[in-house]
């Protein structure tokens, strides 16, 4: 069993990479070898994992988290961001759950939130970013409709 810290992880795909603690070269990940719930991993998150061999390359398999440990990133790889230092009202549930926003809803908070973070932004374009975050919230559940 190796542990290290997932490197990054595209949940779209369903792959991503994890370095190895021992270091060496970072190591695929692949949702069908994980036996933790897909949604809990992310950038940061520590794991343990066999290393075998595969057609590309060093792949993991029987992924899971380290005993005792939370389905959430403790000390994030350097250059990572935590989500803990995003969160402004420091709150420390557990944030694998999620508000379900409408449609409506969503679009309102990322319309303000774009304006606020990037006032910059034509209309025009905070229209584009919000349609594709909007299909991007309903591809993973964050949204209804």
């Amino acid at each position: 069993m190796v542990s290290g810290r997932v490197v990054r992880y595209d949940g779209a795909r369903g792959y991503g990479f994890i370095a190895p603690d021992h270091g060496g070269e970072d190591v695929f990940l692949h949702a069908n070898d994980m036996l933790i719930p897909e949604a809990a991993v992310r950038s940061g998150l520590a794991v343990e994992f066999e290393i075998e061999d595969g057609d590309r390359g060093l792949k993991a398999s029987s992924v899971r988290l380290p005993a005792g440990a939370a389905a959430r990133p403790a000390d994030p790889l350097p250059g990572a961001a935590s989500p803990a230092a995003e969160d402004d009202e420091g709150d420390e549930d557990d944030d694998s759950l999620c508000d379900v926003l409408t449609a409506q809803e969503f679009r309102h908070e990322v319309t303000e939130l774009l304006m606020e973070c990037a006032p910059t932004l034509t209309g025009e374009q905070i229209l584009q970013v919000r349609r594709g975050l909007l299909q991007f919230g309903r591809r993973h559940g964050w949204t209804e409709g």
